[in-house]
């Protein structure tokens, strides 16, 4: 039996128990009369820019808000809404959780980074149940959106968790990666990929068995939940879990064909692939 553990989907538990009562902010006087709150998804204070839609467009009503005797602007990405960084956008997740919080709370990849930091992620009995076969015959199985966008996944946190499963002592490990172009550029994969393979090759001069042994891109295979999209869960086991999809000797060798041969293909939408070595699906 294989176990495998999401490397990108760990989550870690927040806090103690806090009380739910709103109370009322010290330094702001309540309005008079009914209050609404109307979030416009995707629309941000920026820049005259040919690609700013609200500078663009013919907007009275906004702009006469905007004027108003009370304005003012809420940072929506970086800390200000509990990610590690100022460099690390928001979006829709980052926003429904921050949204009518009342403070800052650390989401999911803070989270992540600092059960890594403090190794609290390595204490808990996940942990200890996916590295048990590990040190005996089994495989470490770590599969995840291969990026670094800091919303979904950091590959950082998978490479920490291959660094401690091997000073734990494990010694065969299998990559499953799906191919990001969305929360990081849209044909950025080699960017991700080349130091990885220039990682697993050092590992294997000194006889760790560590290989990539299947991936696609996030929107055909396994991740994204789109249309509720079942066929793309169907694909990702085929690949991830029985080996089966057409074979590629390396990772950046499955991206390049693919791209050569699907002109303008992004990498989000990149087909799903298993990698075969010669002897068959190295996973």
């Amino acid at each position: 039996m294989r176990r495998a553990t999401s490397c990108w989907g760990v989550h870690a538990q927040v806090g103690a128990f806090m009380s739910w009562s709103l109370e009322a902010h010290p330094d702001l006087q309540a309005p008079q009369g009914p209050v609404c709150l109307v979030v416009m998804d995707g629309v941000g204070v920026a820049p005259p820019h040919p690609a700013n839609a609200w500078h663009l467009a013919d907007t009275p009503f906004l702009d006469q808000l905007m004027a108003g005797p009370v304005v003012g602007t809420l940072a929506a990405h970086g800390k200000a809404v509990g990610m590690p960084s100022d460099a690390d956008m928001g979006n829709s997740e980052v926003g429904h959780n921050a949204l009518g919080a009342g403070r800052v709370f650390d989401q999911g990849s803070k989270l992540v980074a600092n059960a890594i930091s403090d190794e609290s992620l390595f204490e808990g009995s996940a942990w200890r149940w996916v590295m048990e076969p590990c040190l005996a015959s089994g495989t470490l199985h770590l599969m995840g959106l291969w990026s670094d966008g800091n919303v979904h996944s950091h590959l950082e946190h998978a490479m920490a968790l291959l660094d401690r499963a091997l000073s734990e002592g494990a010694r065969r490990v299998r990559f499953h990666l799906l191919i990001d172009g969305r929360d990081v550029g849209e044909t950025s994969a080699l960017e991700y990929v080349t130091p990885l393979e220039e990682r697993i090759a050092e590992l294997r001069a000194r006889g760790v068995d560590v290989a990539v042994a299947s991936g696609g891109g996030r929107m055909t295979t396994t991740m994204d939940r789109y249309d509720a999209d079942w066929s793309m869960v169907e694909r990702g086991w085929q690949n991830h879990v029985l080996g089966q999809g057409r074979g590629f000797g390396s990772l950046t060798e499955a991206i390049e064909t693919l791209r050569r041969e699907i002109p303008g293909v992004i990498d989000q939408n990149l087909p799903g692939f298993v990698i075969d070595e010669g002897d068959g699906p190295v996973g």
